[in-house]
């Protein structure tokens, strides 16, 4: 590990091994930075198929998808420190450990891609005793990929997101009755395919609108309380039931990675977010930020796809071809129909088309999403199904909105 780098990618998932690969086509020294022992990330526990349709063109497992990433790293003899921990970063520098060893590294552009961790039991203040039999669903993933150990023999799902969605297919194949899967929204955040895929087709139920609200037992899980919950999400006490089970595997989101930067960036008040431009460059100049460390993506493919975005920003920071101090940006603001929205702000004097990539609050049929420059319609495209469960994007060309004066750009569902 050399003191100075052009770019330095700290994670080694797949959108982290983008970012780097891009950067090194690029002509920029490049360094990932890996905690794990192997490049890969979250992808090496996933056994299960459904990766590189968009990215490969085939479908693969997850740890094929990360072995075909990290060959290319290793290909392209791109530097990767593992088992290396980055504790603090600034703008142009990254202090880490090693094997008992701290260094600080110098870094002409920054690409964050650390990941998520996951919610526990302690973060969602589940109530009732900590018996042992609860677990989160990475954690699990863990088990029975990595060391074949199965959490137990009855279990309670409690959050329908594509991990919980997923792990409830893989439970039963391993020969554990998945008694329910509970979800307090009113419908699941899981992909529509992962629904009929790893619910319907093992006749496991889902109940949304629903949440657990008490573990019960001393040493191991005895069972679960879950209560239907009212528009504010607060559990309606005289809906509450039991159901006996011996584990509880919460699969109950995702928290961001972020805190290396501290408060030295600009977070958006919607998420909590970085505020990013379409470049994923931070409000830290030179630093830029992908993957799930900026917001939780359906598909490994999709990270793969905004490391790559991130990457050629950092690559042209790094050469001095990107430099924002002067260029007029424009806001990217949205109705109330939508969660949120990747980038947040827009580069106008720059050229070129660039995705807007959303979430939505509900589902919809047969609707389209536009964006607006003031009253213009500058970019529209009619989708049959919205879903909650799936990342919705648009295209949009700078060309049709360039101004002497910044207009903000609005999206909406119409």
């Amino acid at each position: 590990m050399k003191n100075e780098y052009g770019v330095v990618v700290i994670g080694g998932g797949p959108s982290g091994m983008a970012a780097a690969l891009v950067a090194k086509e690029n002509g920029l020294d490049t360094l990932i930075i890996e905690k794990d022992e192997k490049l890969g990330g979250i992808l090496n526990q996933c056994i299960h198929n459904g990766f590189g349709l968009k990215y490969f063109g085939e479908e693969l497992t997850g740890t094929e998808y990360a072995s075909r990433l990290a060959l290319e790293v290793q290909k392209n003899n791109i530097e990767v420190s593992l088992k290396t921990f980055a504790y603090n970063a600034s703008q142009g520098q990254v202090s880490v450990l090693k094997e008992g060893m701290r260094k600080t590294i110098t870094a002409k552009a920054i690409v964050l891609a650390s990941g998520s961790r996951e919610r526990t039991a302690g973060q969602i203040n589940l109530a009732g005793s900590r018996p042992a039999g609860i677990y989160t669903a990475g954690m699990v993933q863990k088990m029975i990929s990595f060391y074949n150990q199965k959490p137990g023999k009855k279990v309670v799902i409690l959050g329908s997101g594509d991990i919980g969605l997923i792990m409830a297919r893989r439970l039963t194949y391993e020969g554990v009755k998945v008694l329910k899967v509970i979800e307090i929204m009113k419908t699941s955040g899981g992909l529509k395919r992962n629904i009929v895929q790893c619910l319907n087709d093992y006749n496991i139920p889902l109940l949304t609108s629903h949440t657990v609200t008490k573990v019960v037992g001393t040493d191991r899980v005895e069972g679960v309380f879950y209560a239907q919950v009212d528009e504010n999400l607060n559990p309606i006490e005289s809906t509450e039931k039991f159901i006996e089970c011996d584990s509880l595997i919460l699969s109950v989101g995702l928290i961001p990675e972020m805190e290396i930067f501290g408060s030295q960036v600009k977070l958006s008040s919607v998420n909590r977010s970085f505020v990013v431009d379409e470049n994923r460059e931070s409000s830290l100049s030179g630093v830029f930020v992908s993957g799930n460390v900026l917001h939780i993506h359906d598909l490994a493919d999709n990270a793969t796809e905004e490391g790559k975005i991130a990457g050629l920003g950092a690559s042209k920071f790094a050469k001095g071809e990107l430099d924002n101090s002067s260029v007029q940006q424009a806001e990217i603001l949205f109705s109330d129909k939508i969660s949120y929205i990747i980038p947040q702000k827009v580069n106008i004097n720059q050229n070129g088309i660039f995705k807007i990539y959303f979430r939505i609050k509900d589902n919809h049929l047969r609707k389209t999403i536009t964006v607006k420059a003031g009253e213009k319609i500058i970019a529209k495209k009619f989708v049959v199904a919205l879903n909650t469960g799936e990342m919705q994007e648009i295209d949009v060309n700078k060309a049709d909105f360039f101004a002497d004066k910044p207009l903000n750009l609005f999206v909406d569902i119409v």
